[in-house]
């Protein structure tokens, strides 16, 4: 379909009403949100929990329950369940206390400081509840504005308690005397269950594709099937690339009976964490294929899903259920947040880097955000120091990557590896390492020297071997360290990864500050010169297959000239799909469009200008 016959998605306007807020706060690596809805789901605001790192969860969970008063019972390493106990015993802490810090709020004082009076003043412009605030504020004390306050306590409603699982991380484990356990030990599995057999009515975000024994486990949990009136308990989320991969995961799940309730598209490249390049096929095209197929994809999920449920004698849905269709990565002003919702329909937004500079939302220590309000846009790259072999956005100035360049400066590269979450290389050994270790860096450097390469291949070589990272450790110290607790081995050095887009916001905020200027309220761009999101993430597609073509250059195959060019033909289509686009934006933002065209011009020279070379005769 052509993008000028594009018409204003309407028919999605009452489930975006029974959230709070047009927004959510990702997850954000293994420590950045663990508790971040103890911070603001009591405000309406949803947020995603990382439940892989069950040794962060089980000091976060004692952490807590001595904050809060609750009594702490340690799950111990020795228990053969103790993953997924962990993880059920945190998130039913949560749920306790922010069902408590709700019923608290809704008993506070419509009076200047209280947090009922930031509930409301933080919900969206749109938002009747906070129309109905305004009003009732204005009014003089009696029984008319009493009423109004008891109907307004009654709106009330608590953000979601979400959950992660990067489907890649499930590693087998092992007993005591060496054998591999149950599959359903393995660290996703565990992880899952955990989840499971929680209090929670919330959603689990499976992210990083798919993985057959998670997807397989589902079904096996009542809670993530319907009950008797077609409700679920627990839900499913997709974080998706495309609608390719969002229709071929949702039919797995569709065919043992689980329903998709959201995908969660993700830009590829301008986000935090691991970034999941697609084949150059850029946001804008992605998102206008979700609009324009969302209707015949979730009619064919519900009538696969249905008739699974019927043919196993199990309770079926009503509908179909809407299947909410969100999007995050890179999006930095209300009028990119706006145009998202109202052109694609999307029924809601993810902001994730901005809060690092929240600490009323995420922990970052304080030393690790004075760095963020310094950094340059230099400061953020796309690196290889994941042991997954995933390009991941990483901070030039992180302790731990300092740490990193140390031990490799004075000859012990690589790290001790004591949690293992991201061991899955078997090159020199029968049961997996990690690649960020120091025992394989070791053998790898060992092997490399043996190869006798000319001095340049050598050290970019090594150089590739030693950019791993470990990343269990730094990704969970700045919420110990912010909590005031020792990581454990005194491993402090802080690994961080925001998105790129975090090189606009430099100022250190309250959440209500950020939230204003989600909702446009206020503006928090730092004098960086900003292009639109989808500019910035054309740029990072560039750059990203000018380097892929540049590591294959003197060894092309035939099958990587065909890969770049089809890459670089994505590329050039979804240029051509912003150009028709113009004439919309420029209705939203006309001051802009100009600057938006340039770069476009700009962009699409700099492609037809990235060809694959001629691949090499073996």
């Amino acid at each position: 379909m052509n993008v000028l016959e594009h018409t204003e998605t309407k028919g999605t306007m009452n489930e975006r009403q029974q959230q709070p807020h047009t927004f959510h706060i990702p997850v954000m690596g293994l420590g950045y949100t663990i508790d971040t809805p103890l911070k603001v789901a009591r405000f309406g605001i949803s947020s995603v929990v990382s439940i892989i790192e069950d040794e962060l969860v089980e000091r976060m969970g004692e952490f807590h329950c001595g904050q809060s008063g609750e009594p702490y019972e340690p799950v111990p390493s020795s228990d053969p369940d103790h993953r997924a106990r962990r993880v059920t015993a945190y998130l039913d802490l949560m749920d306790r206390l922010v069902k408590r810090q709700v019923e608290a709020l809704r008993q506070e004082p419509f009076v200047t400081g209280t947090d009922i009076v930031k509930y409301f003043g933080m919900l969206p412009d749109t938002s009747p509840h906070r129309e109905m605030y305004k009003d009732m504020m204005a009014m003089a004390e009696g029984h008319a504005r009493q009423a109004y306050q008891d109907e307004l306590r009654r709106t009330i409603r608590a953000g979601s308690i979400d959950v992660n699982i990067m489907s890649k991380i499930d590693r087998t484990n092992y007993n005591k005397e060496g054998e591999p356990l149950p599959p359903e030990f393995a660290d996703a599995m565990a992880a899952f269950r955990g989840f499971a057999k929680s209090t929670l009515s919330s959603s689990i975000v499976l992210s990083a594709g798919y993985n057959p024994r998670v997807y397989a486990y589902i079904a096996q949990f009542n809670d993530f099937l319907p009950d008797v009136n077609g409700a679920l308990c627990k839900k499913v989320i997709l974080k998706v690339s495309d609608l390719r991969s969002a229709l071929i995961q949702g039919k797995i799940l569709a065919k043992k009976g689980v329903w998709v309730s959201e995908f969660r598209i993700e830009s590829g490249l301008n986000c935090g964490g691991h970034a999941f390049a697609t084949d150059g096929i850029l946001l804008g095209p992605i998102l206008q294929e979700f609009h324009d197929k969302r209707e015949a994809m979730a009619a064919e999920l519900f009538e696969l899903c249905n008739r699974t449920l019927a043919e196993e004698g199990k309770h079926q849905l009503v509908g179909p259920p809407s299947i909410r269709i969100t999007v995050q990565g890179g999006i930095g002003t209300v009028e990119e947040d706006a145009f998202l919702r109202t052109y694609y329909g999307m029924d809601g937004t993810g902001w994730g880097s901005p809060f690092l500079l929240v600490p009323e939302a995420t922990n970052v220590d304080e030393h690790t955000l004075q760095q963020l309000t310094q950094a340059t846009p230099d400061d953020y790259y796309m690196s290889w120091a994941s042991p997954l072999g995933i390009p991941f956005h990483n901070f030039r100035p992180s302790t731990s990557e300092a740490q990193r360049k140390s031990r490799t400066i004075k000859g012990r590269p690589g790290s001790p590896c004591y949690k293992e979450f991201l061991s899955t290389d078997t090159e020199f050994t029968a049961t997996p390492i990690c690649t960020a270790s120091r025992q394989y860096q070791d053998l790898k450097i060992k092997q490399l020297q043996a190869k006798g390469l000319e001095q340049g291949a050598h050290d970019r070589a090594y150089a590739r071997i030693t950019e791993k990272d470990c990343l269990c450790e730094g990704l969970g110290a700045g919420a110990l360290l912010k909590a005031g607790m020792t990581p454990a081995h005194k491993l402090e050095a802080v690994a961080i990864c925001p998105g790129p887009n975090l090189a606009y916001f430099s100022k250190v905020v309250p959440l209500r500050t950020m939230v204003d200027h989600i909702y446009g309220r206020t503006t928090l761009l730092n004098a960086n010169d900003r292009p639109h999101m989808f500019i910035n993430e054309l740029k990072l597609y560039v750059k990203y297959l000018a380097r892929e073509i540049d590591e294959v250059r003197d060894a092309m195959t035939v099958k990587q000239q065909r890969n770049i060019e089809t890459f670089r033909s994505n590329l050039l289509n979804g240029i051509h799909y912003y150009e028709e686009l113009l004439p919309i934006l420029q209705q939203q933002a006309q001051d802009r469009v100009h600057r938006f065209k340039s770069d476009l011009e700009h962009f699409a020279e700099e492609v037809r200008g990235l060809t694959a070379p001629e691949p090499v005769v073996a």
